[in-house]
């Protein structure tokens, strides 16, 4: 299963499923996407189809493994992964290293575990407004989900997960 960033920071107020759905549709996946963000309907750690959490590597757009699988991220260590192994954008872009993301963080709304903390979600990311606080994680700590408070009015990384496995007609 990829996991890809979107292709421009955003602050707390986004569709982020939506933008998720419509990069991956332009550059050419054909799977379904989501947000690696905790909402108002749905735990972060229940993102990806139940049948497909425990048996396919996290891998980014170039297959490299970041996980050896969704369950792993939520472990209790906060998605410990190797900050050597990038995290590109569906442009292609390596959101470590390149300028479009000068904050390198991203967010996610939840606890270490994946559980949505409905009090540190941007108010299930419908505002960026600076009093309003946002759960993120600094990608230089090598954890997804670092436990640190952001104001919602901070641009940051958004990530994309594919939920389900859909198997490569051609292959």
């Amino acid at each position: 299963l990829h996991l890809v960033a979107l292709n421009f920071p955003l602050s707390g107020d986004m569709r982020a499923d939506f933008q998720c759905f419509q990069q991956a549709q332009l550059a050419g996946l054909t799977s379904t996407y989501r947000a690696f963000l905790s909402s108002h309907l749905q735990d972060l750690a229940t993102v990806v189809r139940k049948t497909d959490r425990q048996y396919f590597p996290i891998v980014n757009l170039q297959g490299e493994t970041l996980f050896s699988n969704w369950e792993s991220i939520f472990d209790g260590n906060g998605g410990q992964f190797n900050i050597h192994v990038p995290i590109y954008s569906f442009d292609g872009k390596n959101v470590m290293t390149d300028s479009s993301w000068p904050q390198k963080v991203i967010w996610h709304g939840s606890t270490a575990n994946g559980n949505r903390l409905i009090s540190n979600y941007c108010e299930a990311w419908h505002t960026a407004d600076k009093g309003a606080m946002g759960q993120a994680s600094p990608l230089n700590t090598g954890k997804l989900l670092d436990q640190k408070l952001y104001s919602c009015n901070n641009q940051f990384i958004v990530l994309c997960i594919e939920n389900s496995f859909v198997s490569d007609p051609q292959g």
